[in-house]
């Protein structure tokens, strides 16, 4: 493997590890409604006999700052739909309309506000841990590219000093986000 295909493989993984980790945190709930904040709810509609996303079920809107419409485009999930919201982990509690479901979005307590920083302080350092599991495998690429003879013992270096920079600019990428998503959540 040629040390520059390498690197760029590298640095791609550790992309996907920041990009997975901001689609992490439109799940977290702020004081807002966002349609991603209930769009992976996994709902077991008894009708299919099966598991979906919510997102694959309905149509997920915000008409107001602190409401979300859900419209199934199936009225008989309705019910399934509901049940799901209602268990998942973001503590709402979904009103049946007309053909929809209404979720309030109720204001954050300081203390809930307060888990959710926790919350976001562990997504951000499952993210390193990942972009630590993709720096150990640039480091044994070198080695492996050392003992084939496709670099010399300097290139291995300069190839492992190069998979520590991006490291370290993909460290500091995850830590600004949480840090962005910590104000965000704090903001009353």
């Amino acid at each position: 493997m040629d040390p520059d295909e390498a690197i760029l493989d590298v640095e791609e993984s550790m992309i996907k590890s920041v990009d997975y980790l901001i689609h992490e945190f439109t799940g977290v709930r702020t004081g807002k409604a966002s349609p991603a904040l209930i769009e992976n709810i996994d709902v077991h509609v008894h009708a299919y006999g099966g598991v979906s996303k919510l997102k694959s079920l309905a149509v997920i809107s915000s008409p107001e700052p602190r409401m979300l419409m859900v419209q199934p485009f199936d009225p008989a999930t309705t019910k399934d739909i509901e049940r799901a919201i209602r268990e998942s982990k973001l503590s709402l509690n979904p009103a049946a309309a007309e053909r929809s479901l209404r979720v309030p979005i109720p204001e954050l307590s300081e203390e809930r506000r307060r888990e959710m920083v926790k919350l976001v302080k562990q997504l951000a350092e499952e993210a390193k841990v990942r972009l630590r599991a993709v720096r150990k495998e640039g480091m044994d690429t070198a080695k492996k590219m050392k003992a084939a003879n496709t670099i010399t013992e300097d290139g291995q270096k300069d190839f492992e000093d190069e998979v520590q920079n991006l490291t370290n600019k993909y460290s500091k990428k995850i830590d600004e986000h949480a840090s962005s998503k910590e104000v965000e959540l704090m903001k009353v």
